[in-house]
């Protein structure tokens, strides 16, 4: 069976204030039950015959039998002097006796004194003597007396059988506080789980920007934040799954569309079918075919399938033909290109094939993005656990926003440059995903040189 939370938090409250309630009285029947050898009880118990004897011959004339007739304090105060009358005690007992006695009449209705609860003797395990008034054979009342089993006892026992009545209002009233106080706490621990839960729910429905109210400070507090931070994410990854979508289908759609225009105007004799048009299919077939390849390559680095394997590398053996390799494309670019001297025993842990990729990239970025009479310089930093190869190129620079966004997927810097000189933009993005699967870095800074700093920070052999 299912049993909601709040009913059990509001069971649990409710069930330790009384089990504390429980355990005080069980304390304080504890302390009540103590016998005492001071206590007599028979002499007591003798004193109450002739007082007995003496509400009989009152009866029905005036004295205890007219009290029922007084007023509710006059009652008590002309109790309390019959009592005083009737016993001489020099301990003192006759005032507290007043206190923890009563006159009952031939119904067992209370007229005089005090009688103690059922409750309250069963709590506080208090005995009770009594003594009946008979009057020519007759039974015309009763005579009782709570009587403790501790003698130092007495003054708490009349003070409880006299304040009962206040006492036990005092009792329901604490009971009523414990049961608001057990509802209140239910419902402030059960209102943040049930919006927790709706919130569940609606991401289920895929309803990502629903919050949660965070103000508290407490667990509850922080696991509403928590949940808060992780809808944020959620929202985030939801929206740029829906902007990969919509790239990835528009980088594909383009190229797709391109050769479908030159193949129907070829079937339809509009444009021949020359080495030159064929040669212009095969470029937008090999781009196309790069851009599966690492729309590809980029899934299988998300999901962790992309296995790359990691061996010593000589970052500077495998640098400096690169560089020189791209000498040409920076001279027909109107580029200067300089090289610091490169540090002895750069070994680092990589795959030189995807090592190879990404400098590549990064370099093909600066022969594009750099104007011309520019300079693009390369340099390699070792520390301790690291190596660094660092890529500067000139002007144009990029703006801190730009900056920060350079290696998102479909980025582009100039979003309306044609294709066939800028790609898709998923170089940058894909350099970056292949350095973290090698346990390295790639990030993007402003470049003393006025342009771009490219920095590749991979981990070094041991």
């Amino acid at each position: 069976m299912r049993v909601p939370i709040g009913v059990r938090l509001f069971a649990m409250a409710l069930g330790a204030m009384i089990v504390v309630g429980l355990a005080g009285l069980a304390l304080v029947r504890w302390s009540f039950s103590s016998p005492s050898s001071g206590y007599d009880a028979a002499a007591e118990r003798q004193q109450l015959g002739p007082f007995a004897q003496r509400l009989a011959g009152q009866y029905p004339d005036a004295g205890p039998w007219a009290i029922r007739l007084a007023a509710t304090a006059e009652r008590r105060a002309m109790w309390q002097a019959a009592v005083d009358d009737a016993f001489h005690d020099p301990a003192g007992s006759s005032s507290m006796l007043a206190d923890r006695s009563g006159l009952l009449d031939a119904n067992g209705r209370l007229i005089a004194g005090y009688r103690a609860s059922p409750l309250l003797v069963a709590l506080v395990s208090i005995d009770s003597i009594s003594r009946t008034i008979v009057v020519d054979g007759h039974t015309v009342g009763t005579m009782v007396v709570a009587r403790p089993r501790n003698a130092d006892d007495a003054l708490a026992v009349a003070f409880l059988i006299r304040e009962q009545g206040r006492l036990a209002a005092l009792a329901g009233f604490a009971l009523l506080l414990a049961t608001l106080a057990s509802l209140l706490l239910a419902q402030r621990m059960r209102r943040p789980v049930h919006a927790l839960v709706r919130g569940a729910n609606a991401w289920g429905e895929g309803r990502f920007d629903l919050r949660v109210d965070a103000r508290r400070r407490d667990e509850l507090g922080d696991l509403a934040r928590a949940f808060n931070a992780l809808a944020e994410r959620l929202q985030r990854a939801e929206g740029a799954r829906r902007q990969w979508v919509a790239d990835t289908s528009h980088e594909l759609r383009t190229p797709l569309a391109v050769m479908r225009a030159q193949v129907e105007a070829m079937q339809d004799g509009v444009r021949p079918a020359t080495a030159d048009h064929l040669a212009l299919l095969g470029r937008h077939l090999a781009g196309l075919g790069r851009l599966v390849d690492d729309l590809q390559t980029l899934a299988l680095g998300d999901a962790g399938a992309l296995v790359i394997p990691l061996a010593p590398v000589d970052a500077a053996a495998m640098v400096t033909p690169l560089w020189d390799g791209f000498a040409p494309r920076f001279e027909a670019a109107g580029l200067t290109r300089t090289m610091e001297p490169l540090p002895a025993n750069a070994i680092v842990r990589a795959d030189a094939q995807r090592l190879h990729q990404v400098l590549t990239n990064l370099m093909e970025n600066s022969v594009r993005h750099t104007a011309r009479g520019g300079r693009v310089g390369l340099s390699m930093e070792l520390s301790d656990e690291h190596c660094r190869i660092v890529l500067d190129d000139s002007a144009p620079g990029v703006a801190d926003e730009t900056l920060a966004r350079l290696g998102e997927r479909f980025f582009r810097l100039d979003a309306s440059r044609r294709r066939e000189d800028g790609g898709a933009g998923l170089g940058l993005a894909l350099s970056r995903k292949l350095i973290e699967l090698q346990g390295g870095e790639l990030t993007f800074g402003h470049s003393a040189l006025g342009g771009v700093r490219a920095t590749v920070i991979l981990p070094r052999e041991a």
